[in-house]
C-alpha cells in the first residue's frame, strides 16, 4: 500500500514536471512547439492503449503507474535534453 501511495505520489510530480517543461517549449513557438504538441498527443493516446491492456491483462495499479513513470522520465530526460 505504502509502495503504491509512493508511486502515485511521485508520478504526480513528476508529471508536473514534464508539464512545465513542455510548457517552456510551446512558449517558444515554433516547428518544435508543434512537434511537440503533435508527439505529446500521440504518446498520451499510446500510453492509455497500453496501460488498458495491462489492465485486461490482469497487470497490478502499482506495475501500470511504474510503467507511466517510465514514459513520463524518458519524458524529462528527452525534453531537458533538447534545450527546453
Amino acid at each position: 500500500m505504502i509502495n503504491s501511495w509512493f508511486a502515485m505520489t511521485m508520478l504526480a510530480m513528476e508529471s508536473n514536471e514534464v508539464v512545465g517543461l513542455r510548457m517552456a517549449k510551446f512558449c517558444s513557438g515554433g516547428g518544435a512547439a508543434w512537434e511537440e504538441a503533435n508527439l505529446m498527443v500521440s504518446e498520451k493516446v499510446s500510453a492509455s492503449f497500453e496501460a488498458s491492456a495491462a489492465m485486461i491483462s490482469g497487470a497490478s495499479p502499482l506495475a501500470i503507474i511504474n510503467r507511466y513513470r517510465t514514459l513520463v522520465g524518458a519524458n524529462i530526460e528527452r525534453l531537458k535534453g533538447s534545450g527546453a
